[in-house]
């Protein structure tokens, strides 16, 4: 058998599925925060500065909290609960990996 591995995605979804936080805003995130500004950080993913800014606003809304902090002469950057979310949103996908890997051993190494 060829050696095999699990590749696992996780969203954090509302009650009617849609995305409140995932690896595309996650990446979103962290190119604001190196970059200092929205608009390069969608140029850098390949979207629109009008898509990212949706997803954003989404997230906000969803969670109720802001993200990201605006500024013309100091640009983009994020809030602390925008930092705490990454911070618990790579918690919790180190997590789920690591359970999913333990899962994915018991039932494909026999």
């Amino acid at each position: 058998m060829q050696k095999i591995k699990l590749k696992s995605s996780h969203w954090i979804v509302d009650q009617k599925n849609r995305i409140v936080m995932g690896e595309g805003r996650l990446l979103i995130l962290d190119r604001i925060e190196e970059t200092g500004s929205i608009n390069q950080a969608a140029k850098s993913l390949g979207m629109s500065y009008k898509t990212a800014w949706s997803k954003i606003k989404s997230t906000e809304a969803h969670l109720k909290i802001k993200l990201v902090d605006t500024d013309r002469n100091r640009g983009s950057h994020l809030t602390q609960e925008g930092r705490k979310l990454l911070e618990n949103y790579r918690k919790l996908k180190a997590a789920c990996i690591a359970a999913d890997d333990k899962i994915f051993k018991k039932i494909f190494s026999k």
